[in-house]
Formats: C-alpha cells, structure tokens, sequence
C-alpha cells in the first residue's frame, strides 16, 4: 500500500511538473547575440582585435538605430505642434469669417500635415518592429528600470534666491504704490485710515510697513519730527494688522475691518499699551537715524581720508600745500614751467633754502629730478656714508 501511494504521488508530481514546464516559452531566448568573447576563433586570428572589432560593428548599429529613433520623434514632434497650430489658425479664420480662397489654402496646408503625421506614425510603427526583431546581446539585455540622482541642495543659495526674489517683488510694490502708500501714512484717524485701507486693500502688506517705517527715518535725517510723529502712528498700526492677520492665519486683507472694530472697542489699557509701543518706536527712528548719520559721516570721512592720501606726491606731501608755501618767485617758475628762470632764481638763493624747497618739491611729486640729478645725488649720499664710516 505504501510503495502504491508513494508511485502515485510519484506519478502526480510528475505530470504537474511535465504541464507547467511546457508553459514556458523560450522562443524569446532564441534570438540573443552572444558575447563578443564567446566563440572560438581560430588560432591563426587575433582573438581581442577580433573581439574589439565585433564590438565596435555592434555598438555602431545601435548608435544608428538610436539616431534614427530620435530623428523620427523630433520629426513627428515638429509635425504634430505645426498641425495644432494650423487648426487653431484655421479655426479663428472660419470664426472671423475670412474669404474662400483663404480658408481653402490654410485648409490644403492642414490636410497635408495630417497626411504627414499618418506617414510618421508609419515609420514609427516600422522603427518598433525593427527594435522587437533585433537580437538581444550584453549591452540590451540588462537595462536600469529608472535611474535617480540625489543632490544636496544648499541651503545658503536658495536662502539667496529667495531674498533676491523678496527685495524685487517689494521694489516693484514700491514703485507702483508709493504714492498712495506715503498718503495713507498722512492721516491720523482710525476712522480715516480703515476708509482708505478699504478702498486700497492691497496696501495691507509687510511691504508698506517697511516703506513707512524707513519713511520715518529719512524724515528724522530731514529734522521733520512732527511728520515722525504722524507717519511712526500709521507705521505701527499697519504693523499691529499684519499682527492681528499672523495670529489669525487669514490674509491680511481680510482683517482691516476686523482690526479696526477691534481697535475702535480697545479698553484703555490696550490703548495705553499702543502708546508706549508707538513711543518706544519712535525712540528707535531716532536712535536709528543718529546711528546712520554717524555711519554716513565715518564713511565720508574715509573717503575724504582715502582720497587726500592718493593726491600725495611720492613723498607723502600734498602738492597744493607744497605750491602754497613755495615763495612766490619759485611757484611762478613752477605755475609757468620755465626750468632755466627756476634754476637762475634757485641759484640766487643760500644753498641750504633751495634744497630745503626742492626736496619737498620732490617729495610732492611737482618737482622730477632727472637721471643726472639721481645720479649725482646718490653719488652724493655713498660719500656721504663712506665718510661716516672713516670717522
């Protein structure tokens, strides 16, 4: 009994082996382009170069028949976007009821793409069957099912990029809406500003408490502390709405009737706390404003600085100085450039107050002894130093 149940179990195992074995369909394999490597060559042949060069014939084909995918694609592409163009064209023709003749012609150019789009999609449907019948081989028969890079993104530049962004969109708010922005920073009444709020909604922006509150500080450089006083008020009540947005999660556009019925019913203790931001605010414009002026007023001086040092002659002595406390004689030898008045009117004086006055010439750049001059004079100086060193 059990070597029966053994041959039966024996005999079903085999028959299901034998049905799903017969399932698979290996007709697939049968058309694979082996290996460059695989055959046997013969010992008279260089098998690498044989190799390498089977290689090469290969990889050529399949450049070729990619070029001829990607060629039929831009083709079909091309055709395709011009037949779209066309039958909107023709469209807006027979809509602005144009004349036969036109509709006709723009009918036939029509007509005729389409025509080209069923011969594209022939010789696509060709290039697929090519693909489908060309045997596989080491290169085709592993490919990647999707690639992807990760990059790091860093941080910094998209910051950069967001705040380049930020300061052209406020530049633009700027330009167009400064006027009305400067006017809604004149009035001084809830009842005014929620008025003209509702009529310029778009005005309820971080980009006007930023123009306002830089406002402030130009009329603090300015001395007009009373319009400090008016436009530090609306700077803080936009501020105090964009607040109330924030909390509120809602646009500010949408809070300016509720900020100011919230403002209008404000107990005296939330109008207080108004007033001492409002003084407190304007005690920063004037810090500000003082700090920026001292800024300006440091810059400016190192300018000035900067530029006084580069007008110094080689020697460190400014040349106007120089000029100005030549005597009068010698300045206008120097003012009319008349070198042999200059050396006959040198000549007239002591020998120890013409140098004097030449040397700071030349340490102010106005006076440019020649190459004599240098000679002599640094002939001058190693007698000098060699009596020193006999002494």
């Amino acid at each position: 009994m059990h070597s029966a149940i053994t041959e039966r179990y024996i005999d079903v195992r085999g028959s299901i082996t034998e049905d799903n074995m017969s399932r698979i369909d290996y007709s697939k394999w049968n058309h694979i382009e082996v290996s460059d490597d695989e055959d046997e060559t013969h010992p008279n042949v260089d098998t690498p170069s044989l190799f390498r060069m089977r290689h090469k014939a290969r990889v050529r084909r399949m450049e070729k028949a990619k070029e001829e995918r990607e060629e039929m694609e831009r083709g079909k592409n091309e055709n395709s976007n011009k037949l779209q163009e066309m039958k909107q064209v023709l469209e807006k023709l027979e809509t602005e009821g144009a004349s036969e003749s036109i509709l006709s012609g723009v009918s036939a150019e029509v007509n005729q793409l389409e025509e080209d789009e069923r011969k594209w999609r022939a010789k696509e449907e060709e290039i697929a069957k090519k693909e489908r019948l060309t045997p596989w081989n080491v290169d085709t028969l592993s490919q990647d099912g999707f690639e992807k890079t990760l990059i790091n993104k860093y941080e910094e530049e998209e910051d950069a990029t967001k705040t380049d962004l930020k300061q052209r969109e406020k530049n633009e708010f700027t330009e167009k809406y400064e006027h009305e922005m400067k006017e809604f920073g004149m009035y001084s009444g809830l009842g005014e500003s929620e008025r003209f709020l509702l009529g310029h909604p778009h005005l309820a922006s971080e980009f006007t408490a930023q123009f306002l509150a830089a406002w402030c500080l130009d009329l603090e450089d300015q001395g007009k502390s009373s319009l400090v006083e008016q436009v530090a008020h609306q700077t803080l009540l936009m501020q105090y709405l964009l607040e109330l947005a924030k909390t509120m999660k809602t646009d500010p556009r949408a809070c300016i009737r509720p900020f100011f019925l919230k403002m209008a019913k404000a107990e005296e203790q939330n109008q207080s706390s108004f007033r001492e931001e409002l003084d407190a605010f304007k005690d920063r414009i004037r810090k500000t404003a003082k700090d920026r002026q001292r800024l300006v007023q440091k810059l400016a001086d190192e300018k000035a600085e900067e530029e006084r040092r580069s007008s110094l002659g080689p020697g460190g002595l400014d040349p106007v100085e120089v000029m100005k406390s030549l005597p009068e004689e010698i300045r206008d030898c120097f003012e009319t450039q008349d070198v042999p008045l200059l050396q006959e009117r040198l000549s007239q004086m002591s020998f120890q107050e013409a140098k004097y006055h030449m040397d700071r010439c030349e340490k102010a750049g106005i006076w440019r002894p020649s190459v004599e001059q240098n000679g002599a004079k640094a002939a001058n100086q190693e007698s000098s130093e060699d009596q020193d060193n006999n002494i």
